[in-house]
């Protein structure tokens, strides 16, 4: 009896583990969909399939980009743009920041270990900025859903935010602004991920060693089924905004040409935001309700700056005024990259 008595609480914590999972959330949707509007499941169900059948060649290529990098151990490479001179660093930062195959919580123990090695705040604040913004997987996953030109602007204005974050604080750090910037780091991070080592080589051949093959094995599975629920999600909830939200109030609010509906989006954007795979399709379906290319530009570089993994690992480094300038620059960062994305 004493066991069974025990078993509930266990199944609860499970329960909750589940309904706080991508999955558990596309079964509450439909299910509502299901009993308050029977009529549109089907057709939301096949949206969202054809949707995600269509981003799945993409999907694969990105999981497999993604494991290859991880297996040879190339993140060692980017270590080397911080090294050298400040504004060499701050250059070299933002580009690598774009390119880097770090998940969110990755960025944490990584730039810890880059600030014991006493890389420069500008250096680390451009890498910040340009690092939630585009990696390969998410340049691919956003070409599938708005296409080339969006995501080619996107990693653009991803390095250029870096870049005007990296030398704004430089320039403030040259007056004193950010002294004594850095709060007494932990060891420990977010998550399980490990940050890079910043010494080492990559061994691109990791076939011949089984550890990486493991290691190929174990990023190709659970980066695969990281993506599929996050985007099955995704196409599921542009399903219904294509469906349940009036084409009119999304043109009303963030449609037109001006400046105001790209700095309605960008502030909209950065406590909606979900995480970089989700947004696309979301935009998507925006977009073909009226949202300007603009403010979905605007939308998703200041939902990616403020998501929580990304703000987390600025401010368990760094004290209030640093954080401070971090969402600073990257909201004007994204109202300005909106404006040029919209005239272009």
């Amino acid at each position: 009896m004493a066991d069974l008595t025990q078993i509930p609480g266990r199944n609860w914590k499970q329960l909750t583990g589940y309904l706080q999972t991508p999955w558990a959330v596309i079964v509450v949707l439909l299910g509502a969909v299901a009993l308050l509007d029977p009529g549109n499941l089907t057709p939301t169900i096949i949206f969202a399939a054809r949707a995600l059948a269509h981003t799945g060649q993409y999907i694969l290529f990105a999981v497999l980009l993604l494991s290859y990098l991880k297996a040879t151990g190339a993140e060692v490479m980017v270590a080397s743009a911080f090294q050298g001179r400040e504004v060499r660093m701050i250059l070299l930062a933002a580009l690598f920041g774009g390119l880097a195959p770090f998940c969110s919580c990755e960025v944490i123990p990584f730039v810890a270990g880059l600030l014991a090695l006493g890389a420069p705040l500008s250096a680390v604040m451009a890498f910040w900025l340009s690092s939630p913004l585009i990696d390969p997987p998410t340049l691919l996953i956003t070409a599938g859903a708005l296409g080339w030109s969006f995501a080619i602007g996107k990693a653009v204005f991803a390095i250029a935010l870096g870049l005007f974050g990296g030398f704004v604080v430089k320039g403030l750090i040259g007056h004193g602004v950010f002294a004594d910037p850095l709060k007494p780091r932990k060891t420990s991070g977010c998550c399980s991920c490990s940050g890079p080592k910043l010494d080492g080589k990559p061994h691109w051949r990791f076939w011949q060693e089984d550890p990486r093959r493991a290691a190929f094995r174990e990023q190709f599975l659970s980066n695969g089924l990281f993506l599929l629920k996050w985007l099955a999600l995704a196409y599921v909830l542009e399903a219904l905004l294509v469906r349940y939200v009036p084409a009119d109030l999304i043109a009303q609010a963030v449609g037109g040409e001006g400046v105001l509906p790209i700095a309605i989006a960008a502030l909209v954007g950065m406590p909606a935001y979900l995480n970089s795979y989700v947004a696309p399709p979301l935009l998507a379906g925006l977009m073909d309700q009226g949202m300007s290319t603009g403010a979905a530009m605007a939308f998703m570089i200041a939902g990616a700056v403020s998501s929580i993994p990304a703000m987390a690992a600025v401010w368990s480094l760094v004290k209030l005024r640093v954080f401070a300038a971090y969402l600073g620059l990257g909201i004007s960062g994204a109202i300005i990259a909106g404006i040029l994305f919209q005239l272009v």
